[in-house]
């Protein structure tokens, strides 16, 4: 498995201009696409697992590359991920959409590393920022406009509570439900949605401020 670039990006805004229920279609039928391509993976078929890969590597990493905020770090825990699913793909379920699973993975292997760790890094310096928020080419009041945009909600987001932030990356930038989002780091419902909440009550509360 090759390591995904920080670079790599979808192109901004993409979500924002699909209608909602065109995405949850979407979703709905990459998870039935996911539950057929991974029976077929436990049956032995290898094909499948490299589509399953090529279809979340760049979501994965981004989630994880969100927490831990170091490209290095980051490629060796998005490859641990990986190992872990082939190691436990014989105890998936049907029941269980693979995104949800795939995520629990993630969480539960972040989890052991800050538990090894017993620190979280401080948020990343202007230098890290620019490199995680490079905005397409445009005009240059535009793209100057754009960037300290993008750099404003990212200082947000680094700033806080590891549980919050996790959330937000879930909700916003995978699109997931609180179901799924509650199934990934073993919160309730009413838990999650507190967490996102409060998470966005302070994103609008620091965004406002600066």
């Amino acid at each position: 498995m090759e390591p995904v670039s920080a670079d790599m990006h979808e192109p901004d805004g993409f979500a924002s201009r699909v209608p909602a229920r065109t995405l949850r279609a979407m979703n709905s039928e990459a998870e039935t696409a996911d539950d057929v391509l991974m029976l077929a993976w436990t049956g032995g078929d290898t094909a499948a697992f490299e589509n399953l890969y090529a279809r979340h590597r760049l979501p994965l990493y981004r989630f994880v590359l969100r927490h831990v905020r170091e490209p290095a770090l980051a490629d060796e825990i998005f490859q641990d991920v990986w190992q872990r699913v082939i190691t436990a793909r014989a105890g998936w379920k049907p029941d269980a959409p693979f995104r949800t699973w795939l995520f629990r993975i993630a969480h539960n292997r972040l989890g052991d590393h800050w538990r090894a760790m017993k620190y979280r890094p401080a948020a990343p310096d202007d230098a890290e920022a620019r490199a995680a928020n490079v905005p397409d080419p445009d005009t240059p009041e535009r793209t100057l406009s754009e960037f300290e945009q993008r750099r404003r909600l990212q200082r947000a987001i680094e700033a806080l509570p590891p549980e919050q932030r996790e959330v937000i990356a879930l909700r916003l930038e995978q699109e997931l439900s609180l179901e799924e989002i509650g199934a990934i780091t073993g919160a309730g419902r009413e838990t999650v949605k507190s967490r996102l909440r409060y998470a966005m009550e302070k994103l609008r509360s620091g965004l406002s401020s600066e």
